[in-house]
């Protein structure tokens, strides 16, 4: 982390964004050139080096980026479907070998065949109808997918009307500011985008925290493959997620909220901007807000394709047009966050609870789920699902129900759920039974519930081609900054290849101090969190992966 280059971020802050101006020189061509970078260093008193830096990491900002006109998915799920080879064979009667990118994931896991044009997502069916997309006559090729609540609905229930959110937000500015975090702190909600940090000790150290300035920032850049609960809740319940910020700024003490959109969800920017106008319309957003004297105000940052960025350090660093690298903790952004100011940093799903609390008391939402994991939990399933959908369940919810009742079971035969993404629990379909939906029932069996993603792997599927592709995406989306994780997931990912394409036998406990190594040396969740889905099936798929490894030789003493 550079304090220098914050604090010369910082002086023109999100009005004229270091970041924002970075994307916007990509959009015409791909990436910006070298003297719009050297003059972009200029205007901001930075180095040309640094700006290239960060330039050259995101997807979309980066020089190989330069003429693509198409994206296509390649997102875990859509790679288990079998979907995107036929599909790139089909863009490539339209358009260059060169012309055609990749994404991911664009959150259309429901249907698979996922890719983007013109800043617009298709999926499922929709590669058939292409010279009619490209003539612009179809502009949004998803199909529909089930969203379905089990017992009392929190986020998929009916978005509150107008009326009701100036009621609700009136009644909160008539009260204090203690009041809310009281609410909070009776919900026990926890976080929903890892591993379940409590909310409400969030938003006290970032309250108690002195500053003239402080943010909410949402993180809306939900970057696991195989998820897509934060784009409906962008997407059809967008108020609830904004009243969520608001909520909390108000909580905390900051008039200023951030929504850091992912590049890949570009129907998400577009609801987002509409709702933040209606929210102003109504006077529920802006200065003054119903004569209360509190004022908050919202600013959209679009993201430019980096998973690392679902890291809260690593956002914030972005949203200063920093190289987005992960930043060593203390201090935490809840003392020293965006532009150096104390920051609320929380995802989607978390703040879309808060409305429901705010309404109904954090009593009635502890009121569902368990002790320690109280509320409810939206699951997305993907379409390996007879009925693949969002779905809404209360916490400590039988894993199997999910399966079975909900996503009515499977289209053809599975080995292993990966839930949570990319850094989360990789389930042995034996092992469903023995699951709830809830933190320490997966913490317990050795999993992580994370985002609760579902990415389903087909029997068919190689374990030991699967285990490539986990170390393949995180050494794609490692920031570099630590070793390990820069360089462990290179070499795990070039081993399993080995193994595959030359007969190589990989020494297990080379293998399993690589493993260790990233575990305990990363410096964030991606290097330290990819060594467990690698262990559960070192664990469960210990038969199917034996060819890959040289037998253990016991010493004789």
């Amino acid at each position: 982390m550079s304090r220098n280059l914050t604090a010369l971020s910082a002086r023109k802050g999100l009005s004229c964004n270091l970041f924002e101006r970075l994307g916007e020189l990509s959009e015409k061509e791909g990436a910006p050139t070298p003297e719009e970078l050297r003059q972009l260093a200029g205007e901001f008193l930075m180095g040309p080096a640094n700006l290239y830096g960060t330039a050259s990491f995101y997807d979309f900002t980066r020089p190989e980026n330069k003429g693509k006109k198409v994206y296509v998915c390649n997102g875990t799920a859509c790679r288990m479907a079998g979907t995107q080879e036929a599909l790139k064979s089909q863009l490539s009667q339209h358009f260059q070998k060169e012309e055609i990118g990749e994404m991911c994931c664009l959150g259309r896991c429901h249907e698979n065949a996922a890719f983007q044009y013109q800043g617009r997502n298709y999926s499922g069916n929709a590669i058939g109808q292409l010279e009619a997309i490209r003539e612009e006559s179809i502009q949004n090729g998803e199909g529909r997918y089930t969203v379905q609540a089990l017992g009392r609905p929190v986020l998929t229930e009916v978005m509150p009307t107008l009326e009701g959110c100036r009621y609700a937000v009136g009644q909160m500015l008539k009260g204090r500011p203690e009041d809310v975090m009281a609410a909070v702190e009776l919900s026990r909600l926890r976080g929903r985008g890892g591993a379940g940090f409590p909310l409400a000790v969030k938003m006290q150290a970032c309250r108690e925290a002195y500053a003239g300035q402080k943010f909410v920032v949402c993180n809306a850049d939900e970057g696991d493959p195989g998820s897509y609960s934060d784009r409906y809740l962008l997407e059809q319940r967008p108020i609830t997620v904004l009243l969520g910020m608001l909520i909390s700024g108000y909580a905390i003490g900051a008039e200023t909220g951030v929504l850091y959109i992912r590049a890949e969800y570009p129907e998400s920017v577009t609801v987002i901007e509409q709702a933040i106008d209606t929210l102003r319309s109504a006077g529920l957003a802006g200065k003054d807000i119903m004569d209360s004297g509190f004022s908050f105000d919202f600013k959209i940052i679009k993201a430019r394709g980096a998973y690392i960025c679902g890291e809260e350090t690593a956002l914030l660093a972005s949203i200063e047009g920093q190289r987005p690298e992960v930043r060593a903790r203390p201090p935490f952004p809840a003392q020293e966050g965006l532009f150096g100011k104390p920051t609320l940093v929380s995802n989607v799903e978390t703040l879309a609870n808060l409305f429901f609390i705010l309404e109904k008391g954090g009593e009635a939402y502890a009121a569902t789920g368990t002790g320690k994991s109280t509320g409810t939990k939206l699951l997305s399933l993907d379409g390996a699902f007879r009925r693949p959908g969002v779905y809404e369940v209360p916490m400590g919810t039988p894993l199997q129900t999910v399966v079975d009742e909900l996503g009515g079971g499977f289209r053809k035969p599975v080995k292993a759920l990966h839930i949570g993404g990319p850094l989360g629990g990789l389930v042995p379909a034996l092992k469903i039974p023995s699951l709830t939906i809830d933190f320490e029932s997966f913490h317990q069996e050795g999993f992580l519930l994370g985002h609760a993603s579902v990415v389903s792997v087909p029997v068919s599927y190689p374990m030991i081609e699967y285990l490539e592709h986990i170390f393949a995406f995180t050494a794609h989306e490692s920031c570099g900054k630590c070793f390990p994780c820069r360089l462990g997931s290179k070499r795990g990912e070039e081993m399993l290849h080995k193994a595959q394409s030359e007969g190589y036998r990989i020494d297990r406990r080379l293998f399993e101090d690589l493993l260790e190594t990233l575990e305990k040396g990363s410096l964030c969740g991606l290097g330290g969190g990819m060594p467990l889905p690698v262990r559960n099936a070192l664990q469960y798929f210990a038969e199917e992966l034996k060819p890959y490894f040289a037998e253990q030789k016991i010493a004789i003493q």
